[in-house]
C-alpha cells in the first residue's frame, strides 16, 4: 500500500484512556481488546458503556482478560457485556485454593487494543483506575503507545490468531519476520516497526534477545525504564558491559514500588551496575508501572514486558520494537523529565564489600525463579485454557486448550 506507520506516545490514564474512548467510538467493523486487569472500577464501566454501544451498533467486539489478573471482575459485569453481543474470554480461569490465587505462571500480560485493523494501542496500561493521578500516592506511572498504519493491522492479525489458535498466535510472526535481535540492529528506514512478543511455543526469549542485541549494538546512549527489573545474567551483563565501553546507559527503577519484593530484588544488582558505571535513578514520587527503553537517536520500545522471570520466562507479553527518531526523540524528553523532576541516584559507593556475594545471590535466585515453573510443571497439572463466554448469538461458547 505504500503506508508508513506513525505513531503516539500516550502517558498515564489521562492521555491513554481518553484517546481509548475515542477510537473504540470510532470502531466500524471490529475491536480486539486485550488486558490483564480488568476490574469494576470507574475506568472499566465507562469502558464497558463505550464496547457495548460498538457491539450493539454492529460492532465485532472480542474481549480477552488474564484470569489471575482479573479474577476480582463481578460476574454481572461480564453478562452485562456479553448480553449485548460482545465476545468475551478469560485466559486461564482457575478457582481460588484457600482465598490464593493458583494461576499465577504463564499470564497473560499483554495489554493491546486493537480497531478495525488501522490503529492499534498497545502498553502497559490495564484498565483500571490505578493509572490515574486521581488515585492518590499509588497511582502508577506508565505509558503505551498508539500505532496506525500497516503495523496496527498486523497487530490486529495477531490478535485474532490468539482466539482461533490459542498458544500458537505467533507461528504467523515466525514464518513473515527474521529473528527479533536482525530487526532491531539492521539499518531500518525510518518508522519500520515489528511486534515481537514471548511465548511458550515459538517466542520463548524474543523479548529479551531484542533488548539485548539493541543494547549491543547501542553507541552512545541507552535509557530503560522498568518497573520490575530483575533480569538474568546475559542482559545484565550487555547492559554493564554498554556502560563500561562509554556508552551512557541510564536506568529508571522503582523508589516507591507497588511490592516491595520488586525493589529488594533489583537492589541486589545495584552494585555491580553502579560499578560498571550504570546510572541508576529510582523514581519515587509514585509507583513505576511503564516497561520502555530508548536507544541511541531512532531505537525505542514500548510494551508489556517487564525485565524479570516472570515477563522473560514466563508470561505471554508484546512489545513494539521501532526504528523512528522523532518518537524516540519524544521518549527520551519524556524520560529525562523524570529523571529531573522526580527521581533520586543511586549514590556510588566505593569499597563496597560483598558486592560480588550480592550478584551471584542475584544470579541463582533469578535462574531459581525461572526455572521453578518448569520443575513445578512435572507434576500433574492442567493445561491453560481461553474460556468463552457465550453471548445470545453464540450460545455454545466454550473453552479451548492453551498449549
Amino acid at each position: 500500500t505504500g503506508k508508513k506507520n506513525t505513531f503516539t506516545l500516550l502517558t498515564n490514564g489521562e492521555e491513554f484512556f481518553p484517546r481509548i474512548r475515542q477510537v473504540l467510538a470510532e470502531a466500524r467493523t471490529e475491536i480486539f481488546l486485550e488486558t490483564f486487569i480488568l476490574a469494576d472500577d470507574k475506568v472499566e464501566r465507562d469502558l464497558r458503556q463505550t464496547l457495548i454501544a460498538a457491539a450493539r451498533r454492529g460492532v465485532l467486539v472480542h474481549v480477552t482478560v488474564d484470569g489471575y489478573g482479573s479474577d476480582e471482575l463481578p460476574r454481572d459485569y461480564i453478562d452485562g457485556l456479553t448480553a449485548s453481543g460482545v465476545r468475551f474470554h478469560i485466559f486461564d480461569p482457575r478457582p481460588r485454593l484457600l482465598g490464593i490465587r493458583t494461576n499465577i505462571f504463564r499470564r497473560m500480560h499483554r495489554k493491546i487494543v486493537c480497531v478495525d485493523g488501522r490503529v492499534a494501542l498497545l502498553g502497559g496500561i490495564n484498565f483500571s483506575s490505578q493509572h490515574l493521578l486521581e488515585y492518590g500516592p499509588m497511582a502508577k506511572q506508565d505509558y503505551a503507545l498508539e500505532v496506525c498504519g500497516p503495523l496496527a493491522s498486523e497487530i490486529a492479525r495477531f490478535t485474532r490468531d490468539a482466539l482461533h489458535e490459542p498458544g500458537h498466535a505467533g507461528r504467523r510472526i515466525t514464518k513473515q519476520s527474521s529473528r527479533p535481535a536482525d530487526f532491531v540492529t539492521a539499518a531500518m528506514p525510518a518508522g519500520d516497526a515489528r511486534l515481537i512478543i514471548r511465548d511458550n511455543d515459538w517466542h520463548h526469549n524474543d523479548i529479551e534477545d531484542a533488548y539485548r542485541a539493541g543494547i549491543q549494538a547501542a553507541r552512545s546512549d541507552i535509557i530503560i525504564a522498568n518497573s520490575y527489573f530483575f533480569p538474568g545474567y546475559r542482559l545484565l551483563r550487555e547492559i554493564a558491559k554498554a556502560a563500561r565501553r562509554g556508552v551512557r546507559t541510564r536506568l529508571i527503577l522503582q523508589g516507591e514500588p507497588d511490592m516491595r519484593v520488586a525493589r529488594g530484588a533489583a537492589r541486589l544488582l545495584y552494585d555491580y551496575l553502579v560499578d560498571a558505571g550504570v546510572e541508576i535513578h529510582e523514581y519515587c514520587t509514585r509507583p513505576l508501572h511503564g516497561k520502555v527503553a530508548c536507544i541511541d537517536e531512532t531505537w525505542t520500545t514500548i510494551g508489556s514486558s517487564n525485565l524479570d522471570p516472570f515477563s522473560l520466562a514466563l508470561n505471554l507479553e508484546a512489545n513494539i520494537f521501532v526504528h523512528d527518531q522523532a518518537l524516540t526523540a519524544t521518549l527520551r524528553q519524556t524520560l529525562e523529565r523524570l529523571i529531573a523532576e522526580n527521581c533520586k541516584p543511586v549514590a556510588m559507593h566505593h569499597k563496597k564489600r560483598g558486592g560480588l556475594r550480592r550478584l551471584w545471590m542475584a544470579v541463582v535466585v533469578f535462574h531459581f525463579l525461572r526455572r521453578f515453573p518448569a520443575w513445578s510443571g512435572l507434576l500433574p497439572a492442567h493445561k491453560p485454557q481461553l474460556e468463552s463466554m457465550a453471548t445470545p448469538s453464540d450460545p455454545d461458547s466454550g473453552q479451548k486448550d492453551i498449549p
